[in-house]
């Protein structure tokens, strides 16, 4: 979504449109998260205003993507929302200052020229809407260590292994004891 800046003034607009999953796809699939594939367009709506020289924009947005289950290794599908909130200043505005982050530099960007294209942040904002971990429901109880099997679908047939070879010593003068 593109806006011209000099468009933007004090009084709130309200805008409602579907954001392509193409690009936010692309993103996921080169990144650290590729566990998530969006099914369709990101819904978005979004208010916004001038204050002095910022802009600012608040929302939300909402996402339906199909996750691979970080226990069970199985596809899911899941619904997520989002408010966001991001103030966008003029790029002028930034030299000079330091160059610490701080906690309201996480919603602040710059802008210069004639327009403002939202969709890079609100890319940025729809993978922040998924969770870290996908799970394909909180009690997901996942993969049988020895075997393999989704133990959401069957309980495996493999016998609990008791041993542990830190304690195979003892098990041995154990032994030991019992036979004299």
């Amino acid at each position: 979504m593109k806006l011209r800046i000099d468009e933007v003034n004090s009084e709130v607009k309200h805008v409602a449109f579907g954001l392509a999953e193409g690009a936010v796809n692309d993103l996921l699939a080169r990144g650290p998260v590729q566990e998530y594939k969006l099914e369709g367009p990101v819904a978005v709506t979004v208010s916004y205003y001038r204050s002095g020289a910022d802009l600012i924009f608040e929302g939300t947005l909402k996402v339906s993507a199909v996750g691979v289950c970080g226990r069970c290794a199985e596809p899911f599908h899941g619904g997520y929302e989002r408010n966001f909130r991001f103030v966008v200043a003029p790029a002028s505005s930034s030299v000079g200052t330091d160059s610490e982050l701080r906690t309201e530099d996480l919603e602040f960007s710059y802008y210069s020229g004639e327009h403002i294209d939202l969709s890079p942040l609100l890319r940025e904002q729809a993978i922040l809407s998924l969770p870290i971990r996908p799970l394909c429901k909180e009690s997901c109880r996942g993969l049988c260590a020895t075997c393999g099997a989704n133990l959401n679908l069957d309980s495996c047939r493999c016998q609990p292994q008791l041993t542990d070879s830190r304690t195979a010593g003892i098990r041995v003068l154990n032994a030991s004891r019992i036979v004299h």
